[in-house]
């Protein structure tokens, strides 16, 4: 097997392995809503409808999932119960799909601009500099050159994270005095960035949620200072979701959605929870790529978000 096929192979397994928990619960679930049922009728579709809610697939997102299989028992009059995980699959990445999630690029893929700005914004503890610091060491394994902004100047603790994760991978951290203005440590940043060739620029930022109006106002402000140095900057605001938290991560969405152009998502934990339905949801919801998922400790263990495979693996 050659260098690449053996990296597929790492991914699917890490993959797999973080998507156990989800999988056992919706299989189990499954298993009873078709007992005895040979074919797809209204009793198995409620029953359907029920899994998919109590797996946290969201409750808009499970009608529409429902309204897809129902039209196509309309069309094809007998569906057997066994058919119905096949069906599943393909309605799941058909709405993946529409809402260009996974669009499966990767680390080593050529960026669209130089540096590469994203900004990373989140409550605390859903694993945003965890996250921060996994997406420094893949893209540095790629051969990219990595600034990190610790803007998170509210929190020690997060500067400190921070800086621990630069050490670990080996790429610099900019940062300044607890409780120094975040968009100043943004603009030394992206300064300190662009003077070194960085390939990709990533700001933390902090995650209170509040006062909606001074997250709102707080992010704007980095944004701005952001502009003076590249006009486009940032070219992605990387939404954190803690996966493990289930309804409560919709939440999170909806508020910071509201509080900045969020145009990307990273759901994490999910290694921990039955709770990875919440992926499918969010993303048919907000209409926002999911770009990462989290799927264990390691460094390793983030990943490009990839719809075919992680529906595929959901439903194996």
């Amino acid at each position: 097997m050659g260098l690449f096929g053996l990296f597929n192979k790492e991914k699917k397994e890490t993959l797999n392995q973080g998507l156990s928990k989800t999988k056992e619960s919706v299989f189990s679930k499954l298993t009873r809503a078709i007992a005895g049922k040979s074919k797809v009728d209204d009793e198995v579709l409620d029953n359907l409808e029920e899994v998919l809610v109590t797996s946290d697939v969201g409750v808009e997102t499970t009608l529409r999932i429902i309204e897809r299989i129902e039209s196509r028992v309309s069309k094809d009059k007998f569906l057997n119960t066994s058919e119905l995980n096949n069906i599943l699959k393909e309605e799941i990445a058909g709405l993946l799909s529409e809402n260009n999630s996974g669009q499966a690029t990767d680390f080593d893929d050529a960026l669209p601009a130089t540096p590469y700005v994203i900004m990373v914004v989140g409550v605390n503890g859903v694993g945003k500099t965890t996250t921060i610091g996994k997406l420094a060491y893949q893209f540095k394994k790629a051969g990219k050159n990595v600034y990190l902004g610790a803007a998170d100047t509210f929190r020690a603790a997060a500067v400190e994270q921070l800086v621990i994760w630069g050490e670990r991978v080996g790429v610099p951290v900019v940062k300044q005095k607890m409780g120094a203005d975040p968009a100043s440590v943004a603009y030394d940043t992206i300064a300190s960035a662009k003077a070194n060739n960085a390939d990709v620029v990533i700001i933390d930022t902090a995650g209170r949620l509040h006062n909606k109006i001074n997250l709102m106002n707080e992010l704007t402000k980095i944004r701005n200072v952001m502009q003076k140095l590249i006009p486009e900057a940032p070219h992605e605001i990387l939404l954190v979701l803690d996966g493990s938290t289930g309804q409560n991560a919709y939440e999170q969405a909806r508020q910071f959605t509201k509080a900045t152009d969020v145009n990307a998502l990273a759901v994490t934990k999910l290694d921990g929870t039955a709770k990875g339905g919440v992926v499918i949801g969010i993303s048919d919801q907000f209409k926002i790529p999911v770009k990462y998922i989290g799927l264990g400790e390691k460094m390793t263990d983030l990943q490009v978000f990839d719809k075919e495979q992680f529906v595929a693996s959901l439903f194996e």
